[in-house]
């Protein structure tokens, strides 16, 4: 049985992004919470690639930086010579790999593993692969042109294409895998005898076909491969990426009543049986264990939601949310950085941030954890099976033990021991018949005004 050939791949990454209008580099901007570079690179990863090199542009530092924090080496093109010229700078990356590379663009955002998969499968078969799809409408895509073998003969740019090849509907999809050692050796031999001056990567195929390679072809959905270049399709592949992952849940399981209004990002986990109602955000970093129940017009970030908790409607978790089993977060609380503890519930209009909440703990309706102070942030620890009274305030640091009260309006700024009860109010004052008085003087002066 032969040994698994390595797995690499180049991801093109230098193209200026102009269209996108913004200062942002291209593929950085976010599909589903992921920066476009950041679902390709999953993708290689994804298929097996254990050498990822990403080549930039000279001023491309931020998406070296990204880069390197999914483990990818970056290199640089200092002029922008063409794709073929691209990849060939990754030459020095990948000097000492023995192995297949699969190269392709920085900007395709909806590519999975399994064209990965699928490219290096095929350069299996015959020495190099490229991808390529049957498109809705080919446009101004490069033309695949296949042999009666069903291998590539050529790829032809829609510009240099007669009206024969441009009835063609399979299109270059922009993947190709080689042997690394061979692939870097065409490379170098590309020449920019065209109109552009450029080094094309699609005449890659043409030099291994004179060193006697065939170049097979994988096919793919044409929305796989679907690149971002502009807003408009920045927006496009928001969408596709949207359905993909609602699908995705709903076949694992997840409840949704109405998915077309569900936004999930790509590392969202969602358990079996976990309920969605319309209208949530899923940002960066969420978990929701089986059974849990996510209503109406909420957002959650960073956070973790245990089985059976109930979140929402107009509920708010924010980085460092830790939502235990069976608690409730109602209408219009924020949580942030704390832990509810297995139980507890705060249904109504209430902040807690930098808390700790016990197993079975009430919190009453405006309650406000101050943590704040202008300078630094403060815990507040509330003890199991606590009452906190309807529009307490609790100025951190402070604690409230187990089973104790707060009442109704107190500012409670002093620790509170176990079992007792804590109010901070000042006495109630009556004075009788004054709201009587007070009427029929403002009825009298209202007269007097009206006279004049």
């Amino acid at each position: 049985m032969s040994k698994a050939l390595s797995k690499a791949a180049v991801i093109l990454a230098a193209g200026m992004g102009t269209r996108m209008k913004s200062a942002t580099p291209k593929v950085l901007h976010k599909i589903a919470g992921l920066p476009i570079l950041g679902h390709v690179i999953a993708g290689a990863k994804g298929a097996g690639a254990t050498k990822i090199v990403v080549v930039t542009s000279p001023d491309g530092q931020a998406v070296r930086d990204y880069a390197g924090t999914l483990g990818a080496e970056a290199v640089i093109q200092d002029q922008q010579l063409g794709t073929g010229h691209a990849a060939q700078c990754a030459r020095d990356a990948l000097k000492d790999f023995a192995g297949v590379v699969a190269v392709t663009y920085g900007d395709m955002p909806l590519l999975t593993s399994k064209t990965f998969e699928a490219s290096y499968a095929a350069q299996a078969t015959a020495g190099m692969a490229i991808v390529a799809f049957e498109a809705k409408d080919p446009s101004a895509y490069g033309r695949v042109i296949l042999d009666r073998d069903g291998m590539l003969d050529r790829i032809v740019e829609f510009k240099d294409a007669n009206p024969t090849e441009r009835a063609v509907t399979l299109c270059n999809a922009g993947l190709l895998a080689a042997d690394g050692k061979s692939f870097f050796r065409w490379a170098a031999n590309l020449k920019n005898d065209n109109a552009q001056k450029e080094y094309y990567l699609t005449d890659i195929p043409l030099l291994a076909r004179a060193d006697r390679v065939a170049c097979a072809v994988a096919r793919t959905e044409e929305e796989e491969v679907m690149g971002v270049n502009s807003r408009v399709e920045l927006a496009t592949a928001e969408a596709a990426m949207q359905r993909r992952l609602r699908h995705r849940a709903l076949v694992a399981g997840v409840g949704m009543t109405a998915p077309e209004t569900v936004y999930l990002c790509a590392d969202t986990i969602l358990e079996a049986d976990v309920q969605i109602e319309p209208f949530v955000v899923f940002g960066t970093g969420v978990t929701v264990r089986g059974g849990a129940q996510i209503k109406a017009f909420s957002h959650l970030e960073g956070a973790e939601v245990g089985k059976g908790a109930l979140i929402g409607p107009y509920a708010r978790l924010r980085p460092g949310a830790e939502i235990e089993e069976e608690v409730h977060i109602g209408n219009f609380v924020e949580v942030k950085k704390s832990r509810i503890e297995k139980g507890a519930k705060a249904n109504h209009l209430s902040y807690i941030g930098d808390a700790r909440v016990g197993a079975g703990a009430n919190i009453g309706a405006g309650t406000i954890t101050c943590n704040y102070d202008g300078f630094d942030k403060h815990h507040t620890d509330i003890g199991a099976g606590a009452f906190i009274g309807s529009n307490t305030a609790l100025v951190a640091p402070v604690k409230v033990g187990d089973g104790a009260i707060t009442g109704a309006g107190s500012t409670i700024t002093k620790d509170v021991e176990a079992g007792a009860l804590a109010v901070e109010r000042a006495d109630q004052k009556q004075l009788s018949g004054w709201a009587e008085r007070f009427r029929a003087a403002k009825k009298a002066a209202k007269a007097k005004r009206g006279a004049k």
